[in-house]
């Protein structure tokens, strides 16, 4: 009876050093996810402070539409990345096409559009970032089929590029650039409105206008530090 106590011991003692084991990478696992995306925002930040603050706004915006469209944990992380690292290709972009205060040419056009599959291009190598590297891929397509790169429409487009689409829109209309002064949020509602059920999911766009009518100060007071 001793013996048999005694491996039942072992076993346990085992299985509890092994369970420890996986804790650990699993720590290891978060903390390096969390650190690539801290260092790419990182260096997001150092081609266009502007590009960053704009990628923390939307990460609290998309995280808090994610959470009223019941996502959660993964899904709801990848989501959180996209809308943080959504910008990440505007490395490909020189920053004087960036900051130019007139309108753009077709090539400067053209290559500003690219950005998105340039930050599908860095993400897709990421162990643990393919998906979030299709929601930045697609995050500039609309319902109606007439956005870039590929085109896509209506359930096409991932529910988190399609997040993203909405608060990035609304992020840049709001916001004061070196070039122009930000609209008011009733005009950047009405715009999002507009454009619902062409550029934009009608549906996000409802429970966004929501959300944000009643959050714009958290959230920028949250990230504009």
């Amino acid at each position: 009876m001793a013996r048999q106590t005694l491996a039942e011991d072992t076993v346990s003692s085992s299985f509890s050093e092994d369970r420890l084991t996986i804790m650990r990478l699993q720590e290891e696992i978060v903390r390096l996810r969390t650190g690539t995306v801290c260092a790419l925002n990182e260096m997001l930040d150092l081609h266009d402070l502007d590009t960053s603050l704009h990628a923390s706004r939307l990460a609290e915006w998309a995280v808090r539409v994610g959470q009223h469209l019941d996502m959660r944990g993964t899904e709801l992380a990848d989501l959180e990345i996209g809308a943080i690292l959504h910008d990440i290709g505007k490395n490909g972009v020189p920053l004087a096409i960036l900051k130019k205060p007139g309108k753009l040419d077709d090539d400067e056009r053209k290559q500003v559009e690219k950005h998105s599959e340039y930050g599908w291009a860095i993400l897709k190598v990421i162990p643990g970032f393919e998906k979030t590297a299709l929601f930045v891929l697609h995050h500039h397509e609309r319902v109606d089929g007439k956005g870039y790169p590929a085109g896509l429409s209506g359930e096409e487009i991932p529910l988190a590029s399609k997040i993203i689409t909405v608060v990035d829109s609304f992020d840049a209309m709001t916001s004061d650039r070196a070039y122009r002064k930000g609209l008011p949020i009733d005009e950047a509602v009405r715009r999002l409105h507009a454009d619902s059920g062409t550029q934009f999911d009608r549906t996000i766009v409802n429970l966004f206008v929501e959300i944000a009518e009643r959050d714009i100060n958290e959230v920028r007071s949250a990230v504009d530090l």
